[in-house]
């Protein structure tokens, strides 16, 4: 009974809007009716700049690693460390949901990259450091921050079932439906991209401009 009620608690938690609170607050607007239409980090980028955005990314983070740290409620968990696994994923993974699917904001939020990683950092830091790399690679090569989202998230059942070969069924179950959700939520990016639509973020322009002039 006390896991269900810490479960609940972490998706209240993933359910903070953080991103709507922001531009209610600062800017007197509701981001959702702006960009994307997304709640996440890379719309609040978009839509407030890299300051407001970087804040929300961070908040969002800790949303994840907030929610995880719940076990510590319960004692039990503090010994007993695959238990304790299998309940920091079911706490962070319903974290996930409620940055997704806010019960504070019509059930309408975000992708649940940033609370994802933040779950992730909590549970497995190294393995989410692999993560963050290949974000961190991808982005920097092509400007897209859906490619990168998602070929991060497919990096995560790659460093569990191959890499570090974990033998534990439900970390590589965990792992799977990690870069599921991931993939799912990123269904119209990914049309976008193949369509050859999608977005680039405004960073390493200086780098795009400089190798357009050295083709020409």
């Amino acid at each position: 009974m006390k896991e269900i009620l810490l479960i609940l608690l972490a998706y209240l938690i993933g359910s903070i809007p953080t991103a709507l609170l922001i531009s209610k607050k600062f800017f007197g607007i509701d981001i959702r009716d702006y960009g994307s239409g997304n709640m996440g980090a890379t719309n609040a980028f978009r839509v407030m700049g890299p300051k407001f955005g970087t804040i929300i990314m961070i908040l969002d983070i800790l949303k994840g690693m907030l929610a995880v740290g719940l076990f510590y409620f319960l004692p039990y968990y503090l010994t007993n460390e695959l238990d304790r696994t299998n309940f920091m994923m079911a706490l962070g993974l319903s974290a996930v949901m409620g940055h997704i699917f806010p019960i504070f904001a019509n059930y309408k939020g975000g992708k649940g990259v940033a609370t994802l990683l933040g779950m992730l950092l909590a549970v497995q830091p190294l393995v989410a450091l692999c993560c963050v790399g290949v974000f961190v690679l991808v982005l920097y090569l092509t400007r897209y921050v859906s490619l990168s989202s998602i070929l991060g998230a497919i990096m995560l059942p790659v460093s569990v079932l191959w890499i570090w070969n974990e033998h534990e069924l439900s970390y590589r179950i965990f792992a799977l439906i990690v870069a599921f959700i991931v993939i799912i939520t990123h269904q119209k990016n990914i049309g976008r991209l193949i369509r050859g639509a999608e977005n680039r973020i405004p960073i390493l322009k200086h780098r795009d401009k400089k190798k357009s002039s050295n083709r020409n």
